[in-house]
């Protein structure tokens, strides 16, 4: 029973972070199903689906989007002997109507209401596709508000999953605050990468910074490292948010004022898209002699997550 048991913790891993074709995959072997097999208790359900299907499928050469394709997910997990839904929320997010679009991303919420085409030029000057064949499963990221009540700097310690074979790389989207200087911001390496190149944008205060491993990931590698984007060059900051493309993973954000400069109130900020609502507001308290209030999501839905404060 032992022997089985870092099996049984790393497929637990994948469904709640996907992708979906690993976790289709991992469960497969947990259960030591072959395809035909599985072919055969879906068809006692009713559910008529060819192995070649399904081959494709625990590949990740193609996504189950048709009704009949997700209906075959459904009865997939009862085979597989999963929790109901755990397969298809990796297609369909909570709430969602359809498949989501393409890989999982997680990006800075601040690159994706930056400028579409100033992000879009940086990415090519780095020959870097928008799906750098990496989700985000673990996030800690601690954000410094100056005296000026400038954003002073961000710092990541992240946790990703490829999803194919060959990522040797993360890029990483800074935004600054309204009157930022982005030849100012600097890009510090911690743990596990170092920095390659770097691209700037006076116009939409964009700064993008192509962060190296030492190693080639295969589909279903981890990798852990950290980097810092010090700034101070802008405006009064009034909130931090990032956006979540994906489902599962956990989330951790600190904020730490000057003592200087105190908001005179925070809060947790939620919403499932930019233009979406604001929704789960709660109210957050400066803790300890550092002035700090922090937020963390277990379990990462689709959208916006952070907070926000005032200064009067």
């Amino acid at each position: 029973m032992a022997q089985n048991a870092p099996q049984s913790a790393e497929l637990a891993q994948l469904l709640r972070t996907g992708p979906f074709h690993l976790a289709l995959r991992s469960a497969l072997t947990a259960r030591g199903l072959a395809l035909t097999r599985v072919q055969h208790k879906l068809a006692q359900r009713g559910i008529t689906i060819g192995v070649t299907s399904l081959s494709y499928w625990q590949q990740g050469a193609r996504r189950p989007q048709r009704p009949e394709s997700l209906r075959a997910v459904r009865a997939l997990e009862e085979v597989l002997e999963l929790p109901a839904r755990s397969l298809h929320r990796l297609l369909v997010p909570e709430g969602g109507n359809g498949p989501e679009a393409g890989r999982p991303a997680a990006r800075s919420y601040r690159s994706l209401v930056a400028p579409t085409g100033a992000l879009q030029q940086l990415f090519a000057e780095l020959a870097a596709p928008t799906d750098g064949g990496l989700h985000t499963v673990g996030h800690h990221e601690r954000v410094r508000i100056g005296p000026r009540r400038q954003l002073v700097e961000r710092e990541s310690l992240q946790v990703v999953r490829a999803h194919r074979d060959g990522v040797d790389r993360y890029v990483a989207i800074h935004r600054g605050e309204a009157g930022c200087d982005p030849s100012r911001v600097r890009v510090r390496t911690g743990e596990n990468c170092r920095l390659g190149r770097v691209r700037r944008d006076a116009g939409a205060r964009l700064v993008v910074a192509e962060l190296l491993f030492d190693t080639r990931l295969r589909a279903g590698d981890t990798h852990v490292f950290g980097y810092v984007f010090e700034d101070g060059s802008g405006g009064p900051s009034a909130e931090y948010l990032r956006g979540f493309g994906f489902a599962g993973g956990q989330y951790v954000l600190q904020v730490r004022f000057d003592e200087a400069a105190l908001p005179v109130r925070c809060r947790r900020v939620a919403q499932t898209s930019a233009s979406a609502p604001r929704t789960a507001q709660r109210e957050l308290t400066l803790t300890g002699p550092h002035h700090t209030v922090h937020v963390v999501e277990q379990g990462v839905r689709p959208g916006i997550l952070g907070i926000g404060w005032d200064w009067a």
